[in-house]
């Protein structure tokens, strides 16, 4: 568990980053809270599909928007299966931990 904490430091975002990400969580932490799988697949795949599209650069609003529901349904797995507590709380930190500047060199990437 402490390598989940260290590697979250050592990937710090901008404050600028984590205020969109506070907005986004406490504006759809009740919705995401109540997804069915279904719900959360279509939610990923979703992500997945635009994050690898090349004609497709997502705002940094709409990247946080996908990162942040994604992270904030590893709450609902934990509750759902408390045996798999630690693995959703790692995943939910490693999705929390996705920078949009990042997620730019990507998109940057694609394109050469």
């Amino acid at each position: 568990m402490s390598n989940v904490n260290i590697h979250a430091q050592a990937k710090k975002l901008s404050i600028d980053d984590q205020l969109v990400q506070d907005s986004i969580y406490k504006s759809n932490k009740k919705k995401v809270l109540n997804f069915s799988m279904k719900d959360f697949n279509a939610l990923f795949l979703e992500y997945f599909n635009r994050r690898s599209d090349p004609n497709i650069v997502l705002s940094k609003t709409e990247f946080y928007n996908y990162t942040v529901q994604i992270a904030t349904f590893s709450d609902r797995l934990s509750a759902l299966y408390p045996e798999q507590k630690e693995v959703a709380a790692q995943n939910k930190e490693e999705w929390l931990s996705k920078s949009y500047e990042e997620y730019l060199q990507y998109k940057a990437s694609q394109k050469k």
